[in-house]
């Protein structure tokens, strides 16, 4: 049996409000290639699915086209919904869906019953978690105390177990959406921290032979059985560089065989790019990034006058920029302390000071003054 472990899709991301939906579909269409190439039976998404409880329109269609690709190339998907997921409107149709190969574990009250897929060795039992909210899913698990993740995962493990004990010879694998310890989390992922108690230790997922894990958008291995997928994509600049990829998992008749990475394309890369301002227009070192996503961190005394718009002539996907010159630092003072005995005009001058990096000329404070004047004027007259 060979599965495709992967999650945190989340379809309908933008990347500093750049849409992403042409990437995102051309990433996971090109998984229905390694469905064919490697013969994979199944399809594993674990939770993320989409990134926000009502997807747009755009974004489902792209869910349909991609989970249409994969079916029609030989596998089964077993997806879960995350904690960016309405796991309701996720699991909308999943009867009628489950008949054409499209499983969606969406109700916690039937996370002990499995997706059986079967191969020459017999049955493998697919358990499907969906994101468990610790004090919606505590009731629906019928716990008495217990309020942390670690607490309604180990009770949805507890059924599992129970349910698997009843399946002699099976196979398992759990799909579950947390953040396990001993995972490194990047700075794209929402957190999911309840009363300060989000870490769900890695015994509580013993006694099953695979634990396909999403949240974490880094790809890891806690331990052989235990892994994070991580993201198909980059979504912030702190995964600049970062190969992305799927866990390519083998059972046999003994259990968990083997898992290697499947190596994801990129179909954008991200660059962060640091300096002053005409140095990066014109340094051919960054050639490359122009055909990149951009942030740009400016380094320039002054702050540069329309510096997206210049930026954008030369990396016209420049997505995100931050100036960090000498004037950008604060002088240490509180806001209060910075308005106390001031007007207006002095208020006004020093904002736009402060922002600039540099002083007013006479003539722009003149400009402002007048400004200010007419905003006057204009208040008493109402």
């Amino acid at each position: 049996m060979r599965l495709l472990h992967t999650s945190d899709w989340h379809i309908g991301r933008t990347l500093h409000g750049t849409d992403l939906l042409a990437e995102q579909e051309q990433v996971l269409s090109g998984l229905a290639d390694v469905v064919t190439a490697e013969r994979v039976d199944a399809v594993l998404v674990a939770g993320d699915v989409y990134d926000r409880a009502v997807p747009s329109a755009d974004a489902t269609a792209v869910l349909d086209r991609v989970v249409g690709r994969l079916l029609r190339a030989g596998a089964q998907v077993v997806l879960t919904p995350g904690n960016h997921d309405s796991a309701r409107r996720l699991g909308t149709f999943s009867g009628l869906l489950a008949a054409a190969g499209l499983h969606v574990r969406a109700a916690t009250a039937a996370l002990d019953e499995p997706v059986l897929l079967a191969d020459e060795h017999g049955e493998v039992a697919v358990y499907g978690l969906p994101y468990l909210e610790p004090e919606v899913a505590r009731h629906e698990l019928g716990l008495t105390g217990g309020r942390s993740h670690e607490a309604v995962l180990t009770a949805a493990m507890d059924r599992v177990r129970a349910d698997l004990f009843l399946r002699p010879g099976a196979r398992s694998v759990v799909l579950a959406h947390a953040f396990v310890g001993g995972g490194m989390p990047s700075d794209s992922e929402r957190d999911i921290c309840v009363g300060g108690v989000d870490l769900v230790p890695a015994p509580v997922f013993d006694g099953v032979d695979y634990v396909a894990l999403g949240h974490l958008h880094r790809p890891q291995t806690l331990s052989p059985r235990l892994r994070y997928s991580g993201s198909p994509l980059a979504y912030s600049f702190g995964e600049a560089g970062q190969q992305k990829q799927a866990w390519l998992v083998e059972l046999d008749g003994a259990g968990l065989s083997g898992v290697r990475p499947v190596p994801l394309p990129t179909p954008r890369p991200l660059s962060v790019l640091t300096g002053e301002l005409d140095e990066l227009l014109a340094d051919p070192a960054h050639a490359a990034a122009e055909e990149h996503f951009v942030s740009a961190r400016l380094t320039d005394a002054v702050r540069p006058t329309d510096p997206m718009r210049r930026l954008q002539a030369r990396f016209a996907h420049c997505v995100h920029l931050e100036w960090s010159g000498t004037a950008a630092a604060g002088d240490g003072r509180s806001y209060q302390e910075r308005l106390r005995g001031r007007g207006d005009l002095e208020i006004a001058g020093e904002f736009v000071d402060h922002v600039r990096g540099a002083a007013m000329t006479r003539a722009e404070r003149e400009l402002l003054a007048r400004a200010l004047g007419a905003a006057d004027r204009a208040e008493v007259l109402r």
